[in-house]
């Protein structure tokens, strides 16, 4: 499927602080558009924080740096793969980096492995085909209301997001990651197996992300 350089990242719907929301938009409309598959079998939702729920990532709009640094407590971006050998793209609505970018730019500048950071900051990456998430995800919002049961941010004017199922939240199950979650090798049948077909997809360090994206798109 044929993708553009670069898109107006204005034609995609953005609510600030709910980019798990943000990011199931973005995979319909990248759907819809054409700018995908039909089912998105091309696309893989990726959320990335640690135990600690505090990640840096740069070139971020919400910074008032001037490199762009915030330390999120997770985040969520799309990439994209394409069969017939272009490099895997990064779709991210919160970065002031071409959209999109290629994963490797993408990598370079926004997650930026050759800055060196304590432990506690470490990276986890969880990755889901966007065809599973897209049915499966689930979110009520719940984790920005605060204790007096107010909004700590607006949330998106859209209805929350139910799984096909019924459930009504599962955010949770996706953001809460845990180094012992994380996958050793990442080259085996099995790994590809578990990321097309898991419900929550796999866990992996910051260093295996772009070595991934190389054996999915051989497929």
């Amino acid at each position: 499927m044929a993708t553009p350089t670069t898109i107006d990242v204005s034609h995609f719907h953005h609510t600030p602080f709910y980019c798990e929301e943000n990011v199931y938009l973005l995979c319909k409309k990248l759907c819809n558009d054409g700018i995908s598959n039909s089912e998105g079998s091309d696309l893989f939702v990726v959320f990335i924080s640690n135990e600690k729920k505090q990640i840096p990532l740069w070139n971020q709009k919400a910074s008032n740096r001037a490199d762009g640094a915030v330390l999120w407590d997770y985040h969520v971006i799309c990439i994209q793969i394409n069969q017939a050998g272009d490099k895997p793209l990064v779709w991210d609505l919160d970065s002031k980096l071409p959209f999109p970018s290629p994963l490797a730019s993408y990598v370079s500048e926004t997650i930026r492995p050759s800055f060196q950071l304590f432990s506690d900051y470490d990276r986890l990456f969880r990755i889901v085909h966007a065809p599973i998430f897209l049915s499966c995800f689930a979110s009520d919002r719940r984790h920005m209301k605060g204790s007096d049961g107010h909004w700590i941010e607006e949330p998106p004017p859209h209805e929350p997001i139910v799984a096909q199922d019924g459930t009504e939240h599962n955010l949770n199950e996706y953001f809460n990651i845990s180094g012992s979650d994380a996958i050793t090798d990442i080259k085996t049948s099995s790994v590809k197996d578990a990321v097309f077909t898991q419900k929550h997809g796999i866990v992996i360090k910051e260093n295996q992300l772009e070595e991934l994206f190389s054996h999915i798109s051989l497929q």
